[in-house]
């Protein structure tokens, strides 16, 4: 149930969200290795902890920011953290 909110949260705004529907990890496709490391560091300073992966974790090109949604999440703390993802994402251009 978690993990079904975050990602059509997530996709409504615009973002690209990659992986198995049912899993908790959800994968934010950006594709630059840059910006995926800055977007994770403006996520941590608005007090959401993501990791941006890039090469050689994953392929070039496919860069990307790592969520792992529990059941232990508040619907609050998801809308928190979809709420300072969409306030990135529009400022780094990665949403409209």
């Amino acid at each position: 149930e978690n993990t079904t909110f975050f990602r059509e949260e997530l996709s409504q705004y615009g973002f690209d969200i990659a992986g198995d529907k049912a899993c908790p990890i959800v994968p934010v496709m950006l594709g630059d290795a840059r910006l995926a490391a800055e977007f994770a560091d403006e996520m941590l300073e608005k007090g959401v902890y993501v990791i941006g992966f890039s090469y050689p974790v994953v392929p070039k090109g496919k860069a990307r920011i790592r969520t792992q949604i529990s059941a232990a999440h508040s619907r609050d703390q998801l809308q928190y953290a979809v709420n300072a993802f969409v306030e990135v994402g529009k400022k780094k251009g990665v949403i409209a």
